[in-house]
């Protein structure tokens, strides 16, 4: 142990497995008798830079020490070229034979040497005790620190400091110039080196060319005033482990075809984005831990397509991932959380695969798609995001199935100002907000999702808001199932809209639409109330079993209702008050726990051949001067409970109980000083009020 310690200085022997493998055993782990006399044994063929020794010999040793790299990389060169002294310096090991030279760089500060590795499999190894890259410093300020050119095939540098620190009054350009740069047909191994650059252009390592194929790994590349890893010009690699962060531009930028396999790398605290693909650049990331960026933590711009997996991308200072300028990426299986804007934003004609991710906790919204954008967007879990979980405007059209997105501080689904979107096969829940808004001109096709459970609306169209809604779950909504209104004309078709806390559909304020072909049951009020100038379109509906009434119609709401099931509901099948004017055509309109159409209130109505019976009370009851127009309708077997009641001298109430009052003539009591807003019955008058002075107020 002293003997190797005091020629390599490590704390613990390091072996040579394979080339370019160098790997640190502690003792207690080996297996080795000696772990020591096997690493000695192992290193022996290697050339020492050590400033100071060249003139030490060990006894019976053969070790060759030099002042300068230089100097071994020459004496390297010559005894690769002379089978003789090879043969003695390697002392007749196997290990030594058939790999290349060995040079230990041991501690202090290199300035000033120029190192272009050529040679196929040269190794460059700090030696020193404690922490050994701190200890071994290569330092350049101008032309790149260490270079590897075709030729460097098995060249490995490992345990150093690489420094570039070019002079900033200087006049000497550097742009092309970096700390570590690899060039084509090359394939360096770089381990366990700190590479630092204070250049403020260029990239602390640049990997560019055909064939650049490096391993780096283990490294840190940070601190730098410019890009931490820059690959370009079709150049590839495996880059595993390293920690880049806090460098003043990109962590790592990735552009003109280079494709290069990053596992496992940490980027972070970064003052510009953490990943820049561009410019057609491509790459496989996995693994990758990308956070507390500045800018987006992945960036994808000018037709880049990287594929990115398994990654955490979270806690940026703007959004998570970025697409933009006609982008491409598959991003899968990744978690993106906790950024201060979107998680994942695409615009401008990108198309990126976004599937299978959680995407969750963001500042502001899930995914927002926006100024054209596109892409499929499928099976992510989406949840917890303080806006909309994806919000789709500005013309973008993407592909959005197969998620789950749930509570949210805000809508579900937003799609505005001429948003489009193909939006299949979700399931969208527990939203503070709306599930699903729709609004300024935008017009999606949502079909076969469940929406449900959420705090406020489950579909809501306004200010000109349309699109399709066909075959979807509405359920389980605290405000009503879908609401429409302000100028939006959707088409909803073959829907079931049931278990709403309020009415199934609202259409009011001029709202329009038109509804085919759904199932609208179990709501606790209306299954649809028409309000307020809106005029839509019911057709073939099923509407049944409701807690209140079927239809309902007030304030001046209009409507065509034409070949509707209406049936089975608490109060009125169809109800229509206050300056109404809808048009109801052959509706079937039966079963009903109370009347079949009620109108009153100065409304009015056209009603040809409906078909209206078997309801509780009358079939078609009106109030004191409702005239509507009535056309070869079938008012039949209906059970008139109300009259009966009357007839029979019971109370009303024995009939409605206070949930409504059945239409009927109703009085006032001057006696008891009663106003019109107490509907006395004609039985309470004889019974109650005998001998009052009464007056009939009307029908009602």
């Amino acid at each position: 142990k002293r003997l190797y310690q005091s020629v390599y200085e490590y704390d613990l022997p390091l072996f040579n497995p394979a080339p370019c493998v160098f790997q640190f055993v502690s003792p207690e782990e080996s297996d080795l008798a000696n772990p020591w006399k096997e690493s000695f044994r192992q290193l022996y063929r290697g050339i020492h830079v050590r400033p100071g020794y060249q003139d030490l010999t060990f006894k019976g040793r053969n070790l060759v020490y030099f002042n300068t790299i230089q100097a071994a990389l020459d004496y390297a060169d010559e005894r690769s070229g002379s089978n003789s002294t090879t043969g003695s310096v390697s002392s007749g090991h196997s290990e030594g034979a058939n790999q290349g030279a060995l040079i230990f760089l041991h501690a202090g500060t290199y300035r000033g040497e120029f190192l272009v590795i050529d040679d196929s499999d040269i190794a460059l190894i700090g030696a020193a005790p404690g922490n050994v890259a701190e200890s071994v410093i290569l330092e350049r300020e101008s032309e790149s620190t260490v270079m590897f050119v075709e030729g460097a095939k098995n060249a490995y540098c490992g345990h150093l400091t690489l420094k570039f620190s070019p002079d900033v009054t200087s006049t000497v350009p550097h742009h092309k110039h970096y700390c570590l740069e690899v060039g084509e047909n090359c394939s360096p191994t770089i381990d366990h080196c700190i590479i630092r650059s204070t250049s403020v252009v260029g990239a602390a390592v640049c990997v560019s060319g055909a064939g650049a194929n490096p391993v780096i790994r283990h490294c840190d590349i940070s601190d730098c005033e410019n890009v931490g890893l820059y690959v370009t010009d079709f150049a590839q690699g495996t880059y595993e482990d390293n920690e880049i962060s806090r460098n003043a531009l990109a962590g790592i930028w990735v552009k003109n075809n280079a494709n290069p396999i990053m596992r496992r790398n940490h980027i972070h605290h970064g003052r510009d984005v953490g990943i820049f693909t561009f410019d057609s650049g491509m790459g496989y990331f996995e693994a990758n831990d990308i956070h507390n960026n500045r800018i987006a933590g992945f960036e994808v711009k000018a037709g880049a397509n990287p594929t990115v997996v398994q990654c955490e991308i979270h806690h940026g200072q703007t959004g998570g991932i970025y697409v933009h300028e006609n982008g491409l990426g598959q991003f899968i299986d990744n978690k993106i959380h906790s950024n201060n804007f979107a998680g994942v934003w695409i615009t401008s004609n990108s198309n990126p695969t976004i599937r299978r991710n959680e995407i969750y906790n963001g500042h502001q919204g899930g995914v927002y798609i926006f100024g054209e954008g596109r892409g499929l967007i499928e099976h992510n879990n989406i949840y917890g995001n303080a806006l909309a979980g994806i919000q789709i405007r500005t013309n973008s059209d993407p592909i959005v199935r197969h998620n789950k997105i749930h509570h949210g501080q805000h809508g579900g689904i937003y799609v505005h100002e001429k948003g489009q979107g193909l939006i299949e096969e979700n399931e969208v829940y527990a939203n503070t907000l709306a599930g699903v808004w729709i609004t300024t001109g935008s017009s999606p096709v949502l079909r076969r999702n469940r929406i449900h459970s959420g705090k406020q609306v489950g579909v809501y169209f306004y200010d000109n808001g349309h699109g399709k809604l066909e075959d979807n779950d509405i359920f389980n909504h605290l405000y009503s199932g879908v609401q429409i209104r302000t100028g939006s004309n959707p088409v909803i078709r073959g829907n079931k809209i049931w278990g709403g806390q309020n009415g199934g559909v609202l259409v009011y304020n001029g709202g329009l639409g038109l509804l085919e072909q759904n199932e609208i049951f179990d709501n606790a009020m209306a299954g649809v109330w028409i309000k307020t100038d809106s005029n839509p379109t019911l057709k073939r509906n099923k509407i049944f079993d409701g807690r209140d009434g079927g239809i309902c119609i007030f304030n001046g709401g209009k409507g065509i209702l034409e070949e509707n099931d209406i049936f089975r509901n608490a109060q009125a099948g169809v109800l229509i008050s206050t300056q109404s004017h809808p048009i109801l055509r052959r509706n079937r309109i039966f079963d009903g726990l109370a009347a079949g159409v009620e109108i009153t209130n100065n409304a009015t109505a056209t009603l040809e051949s409906n078909q209206i019976f078997n309801n509780r009370f009358g079939g078609l009851c009106l109030a004191s001067g409702v005239q509507p127009i009535v056309r070869g309708n079938k008012i039949f077997n209906n059970q008139d409970a109300v009259e009966k009641a009357v007839a029979n001298g019971q109370c009303l109430y024995k009939i409605s109980s206070y949930t409504s009052f059945p239409m009927h003539d109703f009085y006032r009591c001057q006696t008891c000083n009663t106003t019109d807003r107490n509907a006395i019955c004609v039985n309470c008058i004889k019974t109650c009020h005998a001998g009052h002075d009464v007056e009939f107020i009307r029908h009602d």
